[in-house]
């Protein structure tokens, strides 16, 4: 498919427009302009007045209008505002967002308006992809969380801070400094085309979030069921929607957020001591002296101080906003440090934003949004330096005098603190993402807008690794195999670049009882990705000379050049109608062509409908409920998140062949492809209640759901005589379910007036499973070492389900050894020695081998949850947020993965482990590469965490105004303060793409292997001292 858009040059051309439009609007609403604010064609019947909030402010921008007609204005200066009311009529509607709608009878006199602050969700207004629309009157499940929520949490990433306050959403986070939270919405559905949700940000389409300041949002809505079908073939794994701040009218205001803090190392386990271990390698290994060996040198190392650290963090934002009824901008720069806890690693980010809303006539309006990042990080790939520190023998030496202590002559691993010492690895990445539009309403229910979104990106890795010998130079004893003979420099240029047009016309007007809203549109889009990746050898060490072509000239160095080009053409359309606020009817179907498939075109529908039985005359002022609303949804949605062109076969002109005697190159098939590849087609059902009672003190919302991915994409093995290169391709070949419960309930009182509090808390029951896959070939994953996969998705069980051996228990003794023995009399485990495990022979044939593995378990909870609690009196206030799951299991790859018998050990195994004179029922005899997996390393995930704990006080607005100051808030606050696990190794939260699973040719994504600790990075506990300041 090939589509021209317009190019870069135009995007920037409306950017530096929306500046001048904005300065051009400021001026002409300055004192003395000749524009009547709010000015309408002369009716008879004027009405005067002006709108003011709950402090007597007044209010600048509130629309107000006629009750059944379409003559409105909008608040001017100081919230004046003048209105023609048309011949029989006298009801004005006022409605502002963020605040209570009000309808008021005009009388002789001017209108004094005050409109309070909506407390109620109900009243919020939600973004739906294209639109917006009222909580109350939304069919799907939308969950929405604001920014103000997001903000006082100390972690870098928006989602992160959305952890556990939304049911339905499960958020797997990293301690990596810049690591976008793992999100799943509603389940796993998909294996080979990802499994998080598309971003949409002020309407630019994404899968990436971190260039986006906390301090930014405004709200940020989760399209959690069918609903997110208005966004087509991206939509699967759900929608979550953010919309950044804008500018209000009225005088400029200025604000200030930041915190301060450190980070460290959250649940470490405690490793053996010089003691314990001599002790164990002493029965482990007897050929090695622990005590005389050179390499030893009586270390007392503990691994954990020498490489990790306390790491500082800090985040600054500062805005400014204002404007008139003429237009309203808002401007803001942030900067974010964070240090990891790994010495070398850190990351810096600098942000700016400028949002701009320009009226340029009563009709035509102008908005852009145009946003700026620059991202540094430094040792960003730390491969196996985290499980090294586990790993690495405490009585070797870290450093002294300038030479390392050489850990690989001693055992199967290098030293930790030499391997981020002798590598350098830097990323710069900038980011451009823009987005500008013109709207037009000739008459009051009628809307034609025409937006142009950019998102630019431009990136460079560079990687030296230093030269060093195994010699005594580099080392306290020379020796061993950690040595790099030669220098080597990689660099990588990589830059891409998305855009989006999209056309809408909306129609929306109330007429008596009916309310109607109709949308309809195309969107054009398209995206174009490439890097340029060079190696070279022998490159000075000096960092001014990092540069490929002062290498080694006789090497010759490795190029490698890759790009991505597609294109999507959608047309959309949606009607929501309510009648007499009671019953609501939503529907919409998206067409998307897609450049990706040779099917170009898919079709993607959704219904929804909504009973507000509150407003029924059987509960209507019962008493009982304030509000009560049971909806239902049906859709279908789309996932074509696959390489460019995977649905065209690959061939080979310089093949070899003999003909008549002669060598001649002809064609040959290289890589079989399937020419009907498509995307993966989820189909969703929901059925929830929301309500509300007690004065609305109590409110939650109950959903069922089920949700079906049929035509999902795997990679299928092929027979070697078809001539495929790696004997597979990609084809649509499985099918998934996820079903389940999701509950939230909230609580709020005010006990005096200057005492309230608030408990909330939302819990999500979901059942995973693979329901069909095509050709019976079951997926594997998980590889620990040694072509060993302990993951295996089948039909029944849920992805990335645990495959090992059953262990049943502990051989105490050589009797029980020979007494193990299977039908025809023979061992069952003739090598065993007192002290290993016992496998379970499932088939019974008197053999432990690959037919004797059980499903154990999956990294996927049974349920998880979040609750919180809020405390507020007088300036003061407390929060407390909880997040968990149950019903997981996690694989410790760590305790499993000893390839030496040198390898360190948890202090725990070193005073629990069997030996001849202590033994164990719990915990085997020394563990080797040779031990394979089996439900000994299969343990519960289970934990409940303290995700955030805050106290703040603000302090009175009246003694700040007298200084200058409109509000002045500091904090203290603290995330994953503690954890309840019953997992012995370091964290119960691992999400997917921590290890080298490169031979599973269906995890690309991480998925099969998430819930496996082994070389993740560890998640951190931190503490940070904040301030929020408006002005």
């Amino acid at each position: 498919m090939r589509i021209n858009g317009t190019k870069t040059a135009g995007v920037l051309l409306l950017l530096f427009l929306s500046a001048v439009l904005t300065a051009s609007a400021q001026q002409s609403a300055a004192p003395g302009g000749n524009a009547a604010p709010g000015s309408m064609p002369e009716q008879e019947g004027p009405v005067k007045g002006t709108v003011k909030d709950n402090n007597g402010v007044g209010l600048i921008g509130v629309t107000i209008r006629v009750k059944g007609t379409s003559t409105g204005t909008t608040s001017g200066a100081d919230g004046a505002f003048t209105i023609n009311l048309p011949a029989g009529k006298d009801t004005l509607v006022f409605s502002y967002l963020g605040y209570v709608s009000q309808e008021v009878k005009a009388g002789a006199g001017p209108l004094n308006i005050i409109l309070k602050t909506s407390e109620s969700q109900l009243e919020q207004v939600v973004v739906v992809g294209y639109g917006t629309q009222r909580k109350k009157d939304l069919t799907g499940s939308i969950a929405s969380v604001k920014g103000e929520d997001l903000l006082t949490q100390p972690v870098q990433t928006p989602t992160q801070a959305a952890q556990g306050r939304i049911s339905g959403v499960q958020v797997i986070a990293s301690g990596q400094p810049n690591s976008q939270p793992q999100i799943r919405v509603r389940g796993t559905g998909s294996v080979l085309a990802g499994a998080n949700p598309l971003y949409v940000v002020d309407g630019v389409l994404t899968d990436d979030i971190r260039n986006i300041a906390t301090a930014d949002i405004l709200t940020m809505d989760i399209l959690k069921d069918a609903s997110a079908a208005i966004y087509g073939v991206r939509a699967a794994n759900g929608v979550i929607i953010i919309t950044t701040r804008k500018g209000k009218a009225g005088t400029p205001q200025v604000r200030y957020d930041a915190n301060v803090g450190f980070r460290e190392a959250a649940s470490l386990v405690e490793m053996a001591s010089r003691d314990q271990y001599i002790s164990y390698l002493t029965d482990a290994a007897p050929g090695k002296d622990p005590i005389n060996n050179p390499y030893v040198y009586n270390g007392t190392t503990n691994w954990y101080n020498d490489v990790l650290r306390k790491a500082f963090q800090m985040n600054h934002n500062i805005s400014v906003s204002g404007g008139s009824e003429k237009g309203t901008y808002y401007l803001s720069a942030g900067y974010i440090q964070e240090d990891g806890i790994i010495q070398t690693n850190n990351f810096k980010r600098f942000t700016f934003r400028a949002n701009n809303d320009v009226n340029i006539t009563d009709q035509l309006k102008f908005t852009s949004m145009i946003s700026y990042s620059r991202a540094i990080s430094r040792d960003v790939e730390l491969g196996d330096t985290y499980r090294n520190i586990y790993r690495a023998a405490p009585i070797v030496k870290a450093f002294e005098d300038g030479r390392y202590g050489n850990t690989s002559g001693w055992a199967n691993v290098g030293n930790p603190l030499l391997a981020i010492n002798k590598r350098n690895d830097g990323r710069g990445e900038s980011r451009l993402q823009g987005n500008a539009a013109l709207e037009y309403s000739p008459v009051s229910f009628l809307k034609l807008r025409s937006g142009f979104n950019a998102d630019l990106k431009f990136g460079n890795d560079r990687i030296y690794a230093y030269r060093f010998l195994n010699d005594d130079v580099s080392f306290l004893v020379a020796g061993g195999n950690q040595q790099n003979q030669n220098s080597r420099l990689t660099r990588e240029e990589y830059r891409s670049q998305g855009w989006v047009w999209d056309n809408t016309i909306t129609f929306d007007k109330t007429f008596d009882k009916h309310s109607l809203t109709l949308l309809a549109g195309s969107v054009t889009e398209g995206f174009y990705s490439t890097s340029l990746k060079g190696v070279r050898i022998n490159v000075p060490e000096s960092e001014d000379l990092w540069y490929l072509d002062l290498g080694d000239p006789n090497v010759q160095s490795t190029i490698a050049n890759v790009g991505d080009k597609y294109a999507r053409q959608s047309f959309v359309g949606r009607v929501n109608y309510g009648y007499d606020g009671r019953y609501l009817l939503s529907a919409s179907i998206r067409a998307d062509g897609s450049s990706k498939f040779s099917e170009r075109w898919g079709y993607f529908p959704t219904v929804g409908l909504g009973w507000v039985l509150s407003e029924e005359s059987f509960l209507k002022d019962k008493g009982i409920f304030d509000f009560l609303k049971l909806r239902g949804s049906w859709g279908k949605l789309g996932n074509d998140n696959i390489p460019t062109n995977a649905y065209i076969a690959v061939t080979s002109v310089d093949a070899p062949y003999v003909f008549d005697g002669t060598v001649s190159l002809g064609g040959a098939l290289k890589e079989i492809k399937d020419p009907f590849l498509k995307w993966e087609a989820t189909t969703q059902y929901d059925v929830g209640f929301e309500f509300s009672l007690l004065k609305s003190r109590l409110s939650g919302e109950i959903d069922y759901y089920s949700k079906k991915t049929t035509d999902a994409l795997v990679v299928v093995n092929t027979p070697a005589i078809l001539g495929d290169q790696d004997n597979s391709y990609i084809t649509n070949a499985a099918s998934f379910k996820n079903q389940g419960w999701e509950i939230s309930l909230n609580w709020k009182d005010d006990i005096t007036d200057d005492l309230s509090y608030t408990i909330g808390g939302n819990i999500t029951f979901n059942k995973n499973e693979l329901t069909g896959l095509n050709g019976g070939q079951a997926l594997q994953g998980g590889n620990v070492g040694q072509q060993s996969f302990v993951t295996r998705t089948d039909n029944g069980h849920p992805v990335g389900s645990f495959y090992v051996r059953d262990a049943i228990g502990i051989f105490q003794n050589q009797a029980e050894i020979d007494n193990y023995k299977g039908p025809s009399g023979n061992a069952i485990q003739p090598g065993a020695a007192p002290g290993d495990l016992k496998y379970r022979d499932i088939d019974g044939d008197g053999d432990i081998d690959d037919n004797d593995k059980i499903y154990a378990g999956s990294f996927q909870p049974k349920c998880f949850f979040g609750f919180n609690l809020g405390l507020n009196y007088k300036g003061l206030d407390l929060s407390a947020n909880f997040y968990g799951n149950a019903g997981n299991k996690i694989y410790n790859g760590k305790k499993a993965f000893r390839f030496d018998p040198a390898d360190n050990i948890e202090a725990d195994y070193a005073s629990k482990r069997w030996t001849s004179t202590n033994p164990s029922t719990t915990d085997p005899r020394l563990i080797t590469a040779g031990t394979p997996a089996s439900t000994y390393f299969v343990e519960s995930g289970t934990y409940v965490r303290l995700n955030n704990l805050m106290l703040g006080y603000t302090f009175s607005s009246k003694t700040m105004k007298l200084i200058g100051i409109n509000s002045f808030r500091i904090y203290a606050t603290s995330q994953n303060l503690f954890t309840l696990k019953k997992y012995s190794g370091f964290s119960p939260e691992l999400p997917g793409g921590t290890i080298d699973d490169a031979n599973a040719t269906n995890n690309k994504s991480g998925i099969l292997d998430a819930g496996i600790e082994l070389s993740a990075y560890p998640t951190t506990r931190t503490f940070a001292l904040g301030v929020n300041v408006s002005f």
